[in-house]
């Protein structure tokens, strides 16, 4: 009997390991496929992005290599495509920042679009998946838009943006996503605790305006001469409710560059509140409202130095197409 037993006990653990070296084989084959998949480089992918920009300007979508379950975006509602500026373009300003993922076939842009005398800043996500451009997602912050932002964005170009980080300044991947996120946690209800690191000399440029270290916008923004770290040591964003639907797409070791997306709701409850030195504030967001965002972080020696995002407002909590795509 107890042989029979024992001879049972072998036979089942033989079967574990099997079935164990089965399950970690087939975990490890879609990231084999993933590797061959995208097989792009920063080269490659700004190649794919040059003809994307140079169809756009032209009008001309036919010369574009389209995944043929390509996905198109504008302002965070999916169309047909070409849709939206493809149809209204009439030029693009010389502001050309980019980035590239090669690990995951990102590649991201910020510029500025011309349509019909009206000039606006965007930002472009592309994903390109075996030699194809499969995701195009753009945000485009349009002159009509209220608040302080400039009617015409003056674009600078900012040479920290384009500088390699030297390996021994560089943060792994992971590291960078979980600054990014960070500062998303900073700003959700920000009460003054940090969850991410700056440098002394961080900059946030928001739709083409600087609202750091701006002494020339504080009668519109009290907080804008300080920097990023002093701003919400204040806590002057507590009427920032959530942070949702984060993603970190693209990952830019080389050059410390990490573009992301989210959305900025605000439930419109709070009124009154008072900043971490005493100073008693009044919220100037009584209604709700979501802002819907791609953000890009300069990250070196694992400090945020260097911010550029833009958003637009859209429906209070409205979701994003992409996160319930994936």
């Amino acid at each position: 009997m107890r042989g029979k037993l024992a001879g049972v006990v072998v036979c089942l653990f033989a079967a574990l390991i099997f079935a164990s070296t089965r399950t970690n084989a087939r975990a490890a084959a879609p990231a084999q496929n993933g590797a061959a998949s995208n097989s792009c480089d920063r080269a490659c992918l700004y190649g794919f992005l040059d003809r994307y920009l140079t169809a756009w300007k032209e009008k001309d979508a036919s010369r574009l290599p389209l995944a043929k379950d390509f996905r198109f975006s504008e302002n965070n509602v999916m169309m047909k495509f070409p849709d939206g500026a493809w149809g209204t373009i009439t030029g693009m300003g010389d502001y050309n920042l980019r980035t590239a993922d090669p690990v995951n076939g990102e590649v991201g842009f910020y510029g500025v679009i011309d349509e019909s005398g009206t000039t606006s800043v965007f930002a472009l996500r592309l994903k390109v998946e075996n030699q194809k451009i499969s995701e195009a997602e753009t945000i485009i912050r349009r002159s009509e838009g209220g608040g302080p932002f400039p009617a015409k964005p003056h674009m600078v170009d900012k040479p920290i943006l384009n500088e390699i980080v030297p390996p021994a300044d560089r943060s792994p991947r992971e590291r960078m996503i979980a600054l990014a996120d960070g500062y998303f946690n900073t700003l959700q209800l920000n009460d003054g605790v940090l969850f991410t690191q700056f440098d002394d000399n961080c900059n946030r440029i928001e739709n083409g305006l600087q609202t750091t270290h701006n002494p020339d916008l504080m009668k519109m923004i009290p907080v804008a001469n300080l920097g990023c770290a002093q701003q919400f040591k204040l806590g002057n964003y507590r009427y920032d409710t959530r942070v949702r639907d984060r993603r970190f797409f693209l990952v830019d070791e080389e050059r410390g560059l990490i573009m992301t997306a989210g959305f900025i709701d605000h439930d419109g409850t709070l009124e009154n509140f008072v900043l971490t030195d005493g100073t008693p504030e009044t919220s100037h967001i009584r209604t709700p409202s979501t802002l819907c965002l791609l953000e890009l972080f300069k990250i070196r020696d694992e400090k945020i130095q260097q911010i550029e995002a833009v958003f637009i407002g859209v429906p209070y909590n409205m979701p994003s197409p992409w996160v319930h795509y994936q």
